[in-house]
């Protein structure tokens, strides 16, 4: 199919925040309680469309123990995108957010978009971080914020799509140079062999 731009996106945070589930209820639209944790990185594909232009998001989902951060380092370089995410039932991961960023600052370009995503609030009965708290560090920080449900589906759609509007808007200011691989956008290209609107893969290394 084709499209006019590519994004690269990274999913990051502690491990069992939902890094995962998440991406799987954006491309599928389903959710698993229990499944393998991340080992390395998993990867996956969809389009939207912005502007009545199709966007190709390609999207990255880091593994979140310690064991593999390096390997997760790798993809953050030429990201458009990062989705940080913590738990709002666990503030131990929420705790870890400045571990997480200052990661993401020292790798990534100055002009990546960051979504911070507290994921998980459906179990408003087990909340351990306030809605209001995550707003105060993604203001502090100069972060875009969303809390999401992956088991239910809410906001996990705006999530993805907001980010995207985002930097279709800084490719239209001229912030974002297409010809620049660091900035993790592309221009698009016409895809001959792929009859749906997006596929998924995994690339999941131990070392």
């Amino acid at each position: 199919m084709s499209y006019e731009y590519l994004f690269k996106y990274i999913i990051i945070g502690d491990v069992a925040v939902g890094k995962s589930s998440l991406l799987m209820q954006f491309l599928d639209k389903q959710f698993t309680r229990d499944h393998d944790s991340t080992i390395g990185v998993d990867f996956g594909t969809r389009q939207l469309t912005l502007d009545q232009k199709q966007i190709k998001l390609q999207i990255w989902d880091t593994a979140g123990q310690e064991t593999f951060r390096s390997i997760g380092r790798s993809y953050y370089r030429g990201s458009a995108a990062a989705l940080l995410v913590y738990d709002v039932t666990k503030r131990r991961t929420y705790n870890q957010l400045n571990t997480w960023l200052e990661d993401l600052r020292r790798h990534c370009g100055s002009h990546m978009v960051i979504m911070l995503i507290g994921n998980k609030n459906d179990l408003e009965d087990q909340r351990e971080v306030g809605k209001e708290e995550g707003e105060d560090y993604a203001a502090q920080h100069g972060l875009i914020f969303k809390e999401t449900s992956a088991k239910t589906f809410a906001e996990v759609e705006e999530a993805f799509m907001l980010t995207a509007k985002s930097i279709y808007e800084k490719i239209q200011l001229g912030v974002l140079d297409i010809n620049r691989d660091e900035n993790g956008v592309k221009a698009g290209v016409v895809l001959h062999d792929r009859p749906t609107s997006f596929f998924r893969t995994s690339d999941r290394r131990c070392c």
